[in-house]
């Protein structure tokens, strides 16, 4: 599934796949914010590691886990 972060002061957002379901990454984000954790940490699906401060998350969109169509619809 595709996670998009918004983080304050950056022009752009950080965007990359995850093997997580989406339950994961939400339980994993909301248990950040409430404990005041400094960092939030994510693994896509390249084996890439994230490290995200807290403090500048504007935004959090997790993507569906529907995979991708391939070729002509009609």
């Amino acid at each position: 599934m595709e996670i998009r972060i918004g983080i304050a002061n950056t022009p752009r957002e950080l965007s990359f796949e995850s093997a997580q379901s989406a339950d994961a990454v939400t339980t994993t984000i909301q248990r950040a914010l409430e404990s005041d954790e400094p960092f939030v940490t994510f693994t896509d699906v390249k084996g890439n590691t994230y490290i995200v401060p807290t403090a500048g998350i504007t935004f959090i969109e997790v993507g569906t886990e529907e995979s991708r169509r391939v070729g002509f619809v009609a």
